[in-house]
């Protein structure tokens, strides 16, 4: 497990969630979708909101749900939404991605974080293992 934390560009240290997954809770991360899901759907082969479908969002490569207009600042980005990717993100995202289009406050602590996306994590057919 990675113990770095991310420094955004205000100098803010962004703390890892992989060793807090293993204790994470589903229940308070399914509570904390609500945030997410006036914007996103979750469910297998549901259509994109304003933003993108988010099943299956562990490990997939950044901007690439069909039919759905990334901003070409995440496409251009790149890589995959890794769990520590995806915690950067929800952290701050127009600081994590300069001109996203996603319009979300974000999650600063990195419990909630870590909550909501092992809640995603189990939102696939085949939920991706947890960091060792």
């Amino acid at each position: 497990i990675s113990t770095q934390s991310a420094v955004n560009e205000e100098n803010i240290t962004i703390e890892p969630i992989s060793a807090l997954l293993i204790n994470a809770s589903f229940e308070k991360g399914e509570k904390l979708y609500k945030k997410c899901g006036t914007c996103h759907n979750y469910q297998k082969n549901s259509t994109s909101k304003i933003g993108p479908n988010l099943w299956n969002i562990i490990n997939r490569p950044k901007g690439n749900v069909e039919g759905f207009a990334y901003s070409n600042s995440l496409v251009e980005f790149g890589g995959k939404w890794s769990y520590e990717e995806l915690a950067k993100f929800i952290y701050k995202p127009k600081d994590y991605i300069s001109g996203t289009k996603m319009n979300f406050a974000g999650l600063k602590n990195v419990e909630d974080r870590a909550n909501l996306i092992f809640w995603l994590r189990q939102q696939s057919d085949d939920p991706v293992p947890l960091p060792e």
